[in-house]
């Protein structure tokens, strides 16, 4: 096994009084290189500072020229390429990767959890009842590859298949936008309908977008989409507005100079992968949708997730749709696998974890929030469907979003 890229016969140290100079090859045209750099800085104001290096570029773009001449203590970059990896090797300095495409085997890697991702976005499209799904993707990424492969592993688990449209670097080349554009609406034209596709980032996300309304396909009646990244402003830009998976950028990034910063006091880190769990679906009107062949059973899931948390029971159910008890769960049964009691209670469930997670709300108004008439049954539930107590699940939250120490 090779050494790490840190260590050395004599550890390389920093003079207490200086400040350490840093390079950060992370490109600032996306939100989530944004978001990783905003975690970097986080560290820093809560700990010694550095002298940064940061040049304005783009994904996958050519190492700086200043980096061949710099002299610096430490590096901190998404090798997504050969010659960057080469570049950033031939330094021989202390280096901590963010990229999937672990370049670098013998640096410590932070990554966002890719399986994670997956498998949250198959969930978000399955729950409002899609059960033909697709992937949208690009070539030329680790981390793309990734979501691919555990989406399908999702679908199929789900027992579905996995329509799969993926190109290489030709998509955001200008000559070939159109050409890819014609080739994405072909794609999805042909698709069974409906279909909830997961595109690897917000950008594919758009251009799936932009096919649909080329090709007439409505959405999210006919095709759902949900992306990754959580741009807001590109999410946003989009028609409709595109729900996205948030990925924490900001723990990635602070715990990348954590690691760097252990280095460079003289410490050996080891070249290990550090995932780092997505936030949660931010749901917009590209994926709000309730793909259930049956109407009636469609009414009544559209009535649960509107006012579960407002203490509804199957018998009010039943008085907004026009079936009997037995055969309103007999469909229910037959297309979701569960019964509208399950339904409404999984519902609630969903709501009481955001609360958990999100806030410092006591139990006892979590339960009333969430349509619960005692934090006694809310515990008992909640145990019951996910096989920990809330307060597991907050004290859970809470270390995950924690900066690591």
């Amino acid at each position: 096994m090779k050494p790490p890229i840190n260590s050395k016969a004599v550890p390389r140290t920093v003079r207490a009084e200086a400040r350490p100079q840093v390079a950060l090859l992370i490109e600032t045209s996306n939100a989530y290189a944004r978001g990783l750099l905003e975690g970097v800085a986080a560290y820093l104001r809560e700990h010694r500072p550095w002298s940064i290096y940061l040049s304005e570029h783009g994904r996958g773009e050519s190492i700086p020229a200043w980096l061949h001449r710099w002299k610096g203590d430490g590096i901190i970059a998404r090798v997504e390429n050969a010659s960057i990896a080469k570049a950033v090797m031939g330094r021989a300095l202390p280096t901590v990767d963010l990229s999937a495409g672990r370049l670098l085997k013998n640096a410590p890697c932070v990554e966002t959890d890719n399986a994670a991702i997956a498998r949250l976005a198959a969930r978000h499209l399955l729950d409002r009842g899609f059960r033909r799904l697709g992937f949208c993707g690009i070539t030329d990424y680790a981390w793309a590859r990734l979501r691919m492969e555990h989406f399908q592993h999702a679908a199929r688990e789900a027992g579905l298949d996995c329509h799969v449209h993926m190109v290489g670097k030709r998509a955001d080349s200008a000559a070939h936008w159109l050409k890819d554009q014609r080739d994405l609406a072909r794609w999805v034209t042909a698709l069974p309908k409906p279909v909830g596709i997961m595109a690897c980032f917000d950008i594919r996300g758009r251009q799936l977008l932009d096919a649909c309304r080329t090709a007439g396909i409505r959405v999210p009646d006919d095709v759902a989409v949900v992306g990754v990244d959580d741009d807001a402003l590109l999410c946003e830009l989009a028609d409709p507005p595109l729900s996205s998976i948030a990925p924490d950028t900001h723990r990635t990034g602070y715990m990348a100079a954590e690691l760097l910063d252990r280095m460079l006091a003289g410490h050996v880190v080891l070249p290990a992968l550090h995932l780092i769990a997505p936030l949660h679906v931010v749901a917009r009107r590209s994926s709000d949708a309730l793909a259930i062949d049956d109407p009636d059973v469609s009414v009544a899931l559209r009535f649960i997730r509107e006012h579960a948390c407002d203490g509804v029971t199957v018998q009010d159910l039943l008085r907004h749709v026009p079936l009997s008890r037995r055969v309103l769960e007999a469909r229910f049964i037959k297309t979701l696998g569960r019964s509208p009691h399950q339904e409404i209670l999984r519902c609630r469930i969903e709501h009481v974890k955001k609360l958990l997670s999100e806030t410092d709300l006591p139990f006892k108004a979590i339960a009333k929030k969430s349509g619960f008439a005692h934090t006694e049954y809310l515990s008992v539930a909640f145990k019951r469907l996910t096989g920990t107590r809330p307060s597991e699940h907050r004290r859970s939250a809470r270390d995950l979003s924690a900066p690591p120490r």
